[in-house]
């Protein structure tokens, strides 16, 4: 009989208020996934493992705060979790850049298999500092992770998400120090948030967080989507799921401004330009980097050619973003 993987909880990094506990996450047995793993053959076994989970269905856990605050919630039949409550001085637990710690556990009285490994796994949710000036939502592929999403069937972004790791993956130039001048502010002690929300499945977390981690990233909440299916299918009229997160993010703090970062390549200027003529007293401004297609960039040029809302840049380098942000007061000058 074949010998099971021992669990795990993986929180993702997620956000909330000093009244509001939002965290999500996945129960699911840990395949060892070794994110700088080197050869075709392992990248291949880590791409099988990241999208062929097992995950534990209908399990009971429970999620600590501080000495005395403890919640519990339930996974659905894919794993995941949502706890999503109302409760007071949450940022009494938060440290100077507004993370609060968060342990989640197994309720083991109701499992029906034992855990091979210590029953703590940690995770944490972001609550904005009061010093924040304004926040940044930001994609991730072709904007600070070149992916090739741009390339016929999307082949290329397919190769480098399954034959390189984490560890070998670059970020475009100069991205992690523009989002570290970005989280910083005008004062340099602003600790504006960073949110990454991306419409990679949920199954990369790990390897996203990675990434980020690695190529000094200032940390910030992950926003990913459930793996699609088949049976999944979209009416005419419903919002992209990564479109319905960004508005969460802006409904959670109608009093902070948000500067929202994407790429031209796919549907992040259509998705950006909705969002602010819905809300254009809190989106600052849009940037857009630019990719090397002549046909998407005809297209987005002819989007913004009018476009009088928010201000918008068409962004060729991270220089470039960097001299607009100063020129509109949203970094030091420095």
């Amino acid at each position: 009989m074949f010998k099971k993987d021992p669990l795990q909880i993986i929180a993702f990094l997620t956000y909330g208020t000093s009244s509001h506990l939002y965290l999500r996450g996945r129960a699911l047995e840990d395949e060892n996934i070794n994110l700088e793993a080197k050869g075709t053959f392992r990248l291949l076994v880590n791409a099988w493992k990241r999208f062929e989970t097992d995950e534990l269905k209908n399990a009971e856990l429970k999620v600590k705060i501080g000495a005395d605050k403890h919640f519990y919630t339930k996974t659905d039949n894919d794993g995941y979790f949502l706890l999503d409550e109302k409760v007071e001085g949450l940022s009494n637990y938060a440290n100077d850049e507004g993370w609060v710690k968060i342990e989640a556990s197994y309720c083991e009285e109701k499992l029906k298999r034992n855990i091979q490994s210590d029953n703590r796994f940690p995770g944490e949710m972001l609550i904005p500092s009061p010093s924040a000036s304004f926040g940044v939502v930001s994609d991730i592929d072709d904007t600070i992770l070149h992916t090739g999403l741009v390339s016929t069937l999307k082949w290329r972004a397919l190769i480098n998400t399954i034959f390189t790791s984490a560890g070998k993956r670059l970020p475009l130039e100069g991205a992690p120090e523009f989002y570290h001048m970005l989280h910083q502010g005008k004062s340099g002690d602003d600790a504006n948030p960073i949110f990454y929300v991306s419409h990679s499945p949920w199954n990369l977390y790990r390897y996203l967080e990675f990434f980020l981690k690695k190529n000094n990233f200032p940390k910030g909440p992950i926003i990913l989507r459930n793996f699609p299916t088949p049976f999944n299918r979209k009416s005419k009229d419903e919002k992209p799921q990564k479109q319905k997160e960004i508005l969460n993010i802006l409904k959670t703090y109608p009093k902070l401004k948000f500067i929202l970062i994407g790429d031209s390549g796919e549907h992040d200027p259509d998705i950006y330009i909705e969002i602010a003529e819905a809300y254009p007293s809190q989106v600052l401004a849009i940037y857009l980097r630019s990719v090397k297609h002549k046909k998407k960039m005809e297209r987005v040029r002819g989007l913004f050619e009018s476009y009088k809302t928010t201000p918008v840049l068409l962004v060729e380098s991270s220089e470039q973003a960097i001299a607009h942000a100063k020129e509109n007061g949203f970094i030091r000058m420095s």
